[in-house]
Parts: C-alpha cells; sequence; structure tokens
C-alpha cells in the first residue's frame, strides 16, 4: 500500500497565531500578490503597505486586491425568504450601478470614527501605491463573493506560491484580533489550483477596476495631502448648521394677505419659526425693538394651526386628533 505524505497545515485563529505575522514574514521574501476578501477596510491597508511599497512595478511586482460584493445580513435574509428569484444574468446599467454604491461605501468608510496620524499617512499612502501602479483594486460583481484568499508570489524553484485562506477579511480586526480560522497552503498543487480559480475571478467580465475611485476618494477626504482652505471649512459647517434654517425657507410658504405685509427677513423669520413649531411645538423668537417680533410670532402660530394648500384656500386642522391644540 502506498502512502502519499502530506503537510499539517498551521491554524491562524488571531488566538494562539495571528495571521498578520505570518503574512507580512511571507511578504518580506515575495515579489508580488493576490489577494481576494469580501471586505476591504482602506485604513487597515497600512498593516501591509511597507511591504508592498519596495516593490517595482515595471516588473509586474504588485498586489492585486478583488473585493467581493457584500451585502448587509438583514438583506440575505430577505432575499432567502423571498418568492421571487433572481436568477438573471448580470447587465453593464447595474454593473455599472452597483460599482458607484460599492465606491460610496469605501467613501463613507473614511466618514467613520476619530481621523488620526497613522490613518492619514496609511492613506497616503495607499493612494501613492496605486497611482505607482503598485497596488490594484477590483470589485467582483457577478455575485456576492465571500471568499477569503492571500496568495503571495516568490522567486522560489520548489514552493514559488504561498497561500493564506481562511475567514479573515483585509481589515485590523480580521488579520489580528477578532477569532478567526485560518489555515497556510503550501502544497505546490493546490497552490496552482488556488492561483488559477483567482486569476478567472480576476479576469471575469464583471469585474470592475475602481483603483482610480479609491485615489479620488482619499484626495477629496480629510486624508488629502492638500490642505483645505479655512473658508471652507467654515463655509461646510454654515452648510450644516444652517440646514433646519433651510428647511424652513423650503417648507412653509406665506399666506398671500400677510406677503406684502413683511419685509423679506420678516417672512424668513415666519417661515423658520413655523419649522420649529410643527417639529418641536415652540420657538422663541428675539430681535430687538420695533422689527416686528409680535407680528411674526403671530403670523407663525397662525400657520401652525393652519396647512395652507396653494396661495388662496386653507383647511383648519384645529378640530383634527392628530394635531393637539391649547383647546384639545
Amino acid at each position: 500500500m502506498k502512502v502519499s505524505s502530506f503537510s499539517i497545515p498551521r491554524i491562524f485563529d488571531n488566538i494562539d497565531q495571528r495571521l498578520l505575522p505570518a503574512l507580512r514574514e511571507t511578504l518580506q521574501v515575495a515579489d508580488r500578490a493576490d489577494f481576494c476578501v469580501g471586505y476591504f477596510n482602506l485604513r487597515g491597508w497600512k498593516q501591509l503597505d511597507s511591504y508592498i511599497d519596495n516593490w517595482s512595478s515595471e516588473d509586474g511586482q504588485c498586489c492585486r486586491l478583488l473585493v467581493g460584493m457584500q451585502r448587509l445580513p438583514q438583506d440575505k435574509l430577505r432575499e432567502g425568504f423571498s418568492l421571487l428569484k433572481r436568477d438573471e444574468e448580470l447587465d453593464n446599467q447595474t454593473a455599472i450601478r452597483l460599482k458607484k454604491k460599492l465606491a460610496q461605501e469605501f467613501r463613507e468608510q473614511l466618514t467613520v470614527g476619530i481621523p488620526t496620524n497613522a490613518d492619514e499617512a496609511g492613506l497616503r499612502r495607499l493612494a501613492a501605491q496605486i497611482r505607482a501602479k503598485k497596488v490594484t483594486v477590483k470589485l467582483f460583481l457577478r455575485h456576492p463573493l465571500h471568499a477569503k484568499l492571500y496568495l503571495l508570489f516568490r522567486p522560489d524553484p520548489i514552493s514559488p506560491i504561498v497561500g493564506y485562506l481562511g475567514s479573515s477579511n483585509l481589515t485590523l480586526a480580521g488579520l489580528s484580533k477578532q477569532g478567526e480560522l485560518n489555515v497556510d497552503v503550501l502544497d505546490h498543487d493546490a497552490c496552482q489550483k488556488l492561483a488559477r480559480w483567482s486569476e478567472d475571478q480576476w479576469n471575469d467580465r464583471w469585474c470592475m477596476d475602481i483603483s482610480d475611485d479609491l485615489v479620488r476618494s482619499i484626495e477629496e477626504s480629510w486624508a488629502r495631502e492638500a490642505l483645505t482652505p479655512p473658508y471652507h471649512i467654515y463655509l461646510k459647517m454654515a452648510y450644516h448648521l444652517s440646514q433646519e434654517a433651510r428647511a424652513g425657507l423650503s417648507e412653509f410658504r406665506i399666506p398671500r394677505d400677510f406677503g406684502k405685509k413683511l419685509f423679506e427677513f420678516q417672512t424668513a423669520a415666519v417661515k423658520i419659526a413655523a419649522h420649529h413649531l410643527n417639529k418641536r411645538g415652540g420657538v422663541l423668537i428675539g430681535d430687538v425693538v420695533g422689527l416686528g417680533k409680535t407680528l411674526m410670532a403671530s403670523l407663525g402660530s397662525y400657520i401652525r394651526r393652519r396647512l395652507w394648500i396653494g396661495d388662496s384656500q386653507a383647511i383648519d386642522f384645529r378640530n383634527q386628533a392628530h394635531i393637539p391644540t391649547r383647546q384639545s
């Protein structure tokens, strides 16, 4: 009886053994890499970027990162119990829409949490590596891809490929903190099969390059290298602080009978006051003597009690149960 020899893989569960040190150790002797993950955190790239930075893209030394299309758990549950089964083929319009949606999700990553100097430097290095073609990022859109595979290629005739296969996404938690289950793959035949599988996914028709979108997202965020003018920061603050005032100006209109009796600033004040009255049930109007506070408060209260349709017809809601008044 012939017995085939095989090696027992190492297990990386981020408890007894962490995946991140093993990846870094292999990257030191590798000259290119193919990563396939279900989720990619932009700030998590700084854990590996220094090893890719030494590669030369001109010699094909780069990291190709394939990110699967993730869906929220409630979306998966809803589809699983749906009576309508969606087996239709993807089309160009849907693919472009999904690409824009997922690119926006990458952009929204940068709005979460408090920025740090380390995060800022890491994001800038990622943008620089993408521009230098040392890193290429694609989205796999054909179907939700949940695989986690790290393939590292090295100039070794005996073992040219080292693989890590398991559950860790390319995030700080996935590589070193939360409990995971990964194994290393050293068998030559197994690594060749994984490399062919990875190549097939990378060259799939519905695998779309978002490298430029990621660079644009970083350059338009707080991690951008160009300093944001203070005046632009002031405008952004003013925009958000005036959100409710702008809502009042667009939601309410002054009855025609009163329109000609108010100055422009009084008209704006009444609309904003009506917005606060409608949302909170009360508002405080303050101004210097003689500018019409009594008139503005009276008209704001009048609007609060009535729903105006068009410019003339009014429907009185004071007797409706869903709008409480002092009498009710």
